[in-house]
């Protein structure tokens, strides 16, 4: 009798015998019997009770690992990362397993890192501890020594009053914005072949607080933001590598000689809300730079451009500064330049001299609002496409003064003084590829005349208007918004066939007027219907009977009673999902279509 234990065959399945069975029968035949003996033979001798393989599940075993330690609350979606964030934690959490690679205790209440925990995760990578209450007491100097493959650390939003010490070669990303640091050290971003970015805004730094030699040997930085600090100058001794540098709102008021001489790699740099004034910067600050994209010059104390911009900048912002007058020579250099912000200076009626800007060949866009300019400036750059001049002093337009930018596609000249006697009836005509006109805020009382076709969207609201008539609006069938708001307009003075050549007509604004019911025959295509502030009493039945694609119509604040809106008022509206009525002397009755797909929302008083 052979019986069988718990053995295993590595080659091939074993069939388990029930003990006291035997293999050798009387109705066996010689073939069957000599089969059995070569298997017996194949598997060795059986094993018994002392001879069990102790690699082989047993009744009540299972062949799953054992699960992975996690600490109490965290969640670990994967064997190398832990992740405890938001848990309130007031302690450095116990059992993280040593080969965790990202670990976020971010949004915790932990005020220390224990060193002898922190040293034992030598395989992190990343380690996100923003947002909690770490001081630097509580941070020790040998906090991050062991941590040699850690890459990326994030400490921003804690309460470190200096920044740690040292910290690992191997980082590529450091993130200690939106503490109290007043000192860093020549170890904590020095010494750093890989480092790329680093983020120290928000902080309490002062020029003595940055060492000399602060980035030396981490010739690899890309993005340095210094933000929010309490710097007097531009810091030395940069990083060559910079692509990005952000040194806005600090107390900045000068840029030394040479301090961006070997910066080549600059794309873009920030130093706006400073105390820059003309004799902080010279000749060369900016001259060396011939990557230079962006510049951000705004709210300092400038009375002029400054020289030596480089011929790739495409963006210069100059708002809100003192500059009273822009010289030609000053951006004959910046050739390349796409965007020019000068908006809230000093610029007056001498301001912007004819040709100043002609160099500027490619120059997109030119924003001047919040100036004392009284004309429209002469001679502007032919490709420009959008001049955004309002709340300024223009009280004229005449009949060349735009004809120098046949490629305008916006013009904005709101809240301006322009008069209907003194704008020119040809002033808009060489304006072909115009898209958006932005006359609100002025003194005008009837539509100008000469509006290009390809007009999409008209403002005037805030004007003197007191009538309209057909033919400044005629031929204008590609507008698709106007807003005629806050005037003076009557039903009885929009004479018949002002709407008739609006066929693309989407959105009309006619809100804050003297209306005193809705105005007939309005285009077909109108969507979007502006009536509220009115004097309308009365809805009539074919109040809407042109307008089938109306989908949203407001008709609040006016004089409408409870049954002040005719019942069949909005038959044929299928489209129609907003009724506002709100405001009205009495909550108004509103019966709608059977097909309206949606219940419009209404309201009462």
């Amino acid at each position: 009798m052979v019986r069988w234990g718990g053995g295993r065959y590595e080659g091939a399945p074993v069939t388990v015998v029930t003990p006291c069975q035997t293999w050798h029968h009387p109705d066996l035949s010689l073939h069957s019997q000599l089969l059995s003996l070569l298997l017996l033979l194949l598997l060795g001798p059986p094993t018994t009770s002392g001879m069990e393989d102790p690699t082989f599940p047993h009744l009540g075993e299972s062949l799953q690992p054992p699960p992975r330690a996690c600490p109490l609350r965290c969640s670990c979606p994967r064997a190398d990362t832990v992740d405890c964030d938001g848990l309130d934690l007031r302690v450095f959490p116990h059992n993280i397993t040593r080969e965790a690679q990202q670990l976020s205790l971010q949004n915790n209440q932990l005020q220390e890192l224990p060193y002898n925990e922190l040293s034992r995760l030598s395989s992190l990578r990343t380690l996100n501890l923003h947002n909690n209450r770490i001081s630097s007491e509580g941070l020790p100097d040998e906090a991050f020594e062991s941590l040699t493959q850690l890459q990326h650390i994030y400490v921003a939003h804690n309460k470190l009053s200096v920044a740690p010490q040292f910290l690992p070669p191997s980082l590529r990303v450091v993130d200690l914005a939106a503490n109290q640091v007043t000192e860093i050290f020549p170890l904590t971003f020095g010494e750093k072949p890989e480092l790329r970015s680093v983020y120290l805004h928000n902080n309490q730094l002062s020029n003595a607080g940055l060492p000399p030699d602060a980035f030396h040997g981490s010739e690899a930085i890309t993005t340095l933001s210094l933000s929010n600090n309490q710097l007097s100058y531009l810091p030395p001794s940069l990083p060559p590598s910079l692509e990005r540098l952000h040194l806005q709102n600090n107390l900045i008021s000068k840029v030394p000689r040479g301090a961006l001489s070997r910066q080549t790699h600059l794309r873009e740099l920030y130093l706006q809300h400073n105390q820059l004034t003309d004799s902080g910067l010279d000749a060369t600050t900016f001259s060396k730079l011939h990557h230079l994209e962006y510049l951000d010059l705004s709210h300092n104390q400038l009375a002029a451009v400054p020289a030596g911009l480089p011929r790739t900048l495409a963006v210069l912002h100059l708002g809100r500064n003192r500059i009273q007058q822009v010289e030609a020579g000053r951006l004959r250099g910046a050739r390349g330049l796409r965007y020019l912000l000068l908006q809230h200076n000093q610029l007056g009626a001498a301001g912007l001299p004819a040709g100043a800007l002609r160099p500027l060949r490619g120059l997109h866009t030119l924003h001047v609002y919040g100036n004392r300019l009284e004309r429209v400036p002469l001679a502007l750059p032919r490709r420009l496409q959008s001049l955004v001049l309002p709340h300024n002093r223009v009280t004229a337009l005449g009949a060349h003064d735009l004809a120098a930018m046949p490629g305008l596609a916006e013009l904005n000249l709101a809240y301006n003084r322009l008069a209907s006697a003194r704008v020119h009836h040809q002033a808009f005509r060489p304006l072909r590829a115009l898209r958006t006109l932005d006359l609100a805020g002025n003194q005008l009382t009837r539509v100008p005349t000469g509006l290009p076709a390809h007009l999409h969207i008209l403002r005037l609201q805030r004007n003197q208007l007191r009538t309209l008539e057909p033919e400044p609006l005629a031929g204008l069938d590609q507008l698709r918004e106007l807003s005629l708001a806050h005037n003076q307009l009557r039903v009885g003075n929009i004479e018949p066939g002002t709407w008739h050549e609006l066929r693309a007509l989407q959105v009309l604004d006619l809100s804050h007027n003297h209306l005193s019911f809705v105005p007939p025959d309005l285009p077909e295509a109108l969507e979007e219907l502006h009536l509220q502030s009115n004097r309308i009493s009365y809805v009539g039945p074919e109040a809407f009977l042109s307008t089938p694609s109306l989908r949203v119509l407001f008709l609040r604040a006016n004089k409408l009673h409870m049954t002040s809106i005719a019942p069949e008022a909005f038959l044929g509206l299928p489209h129609l999902r907003v009724v506002d009525t709100t405001g009205n002397p009495e909550q108004v009755l509103i019966q709608l279509p059977p097909t309206a797909p949606h219940q419009p929302r209404t309201g009462g008083p």
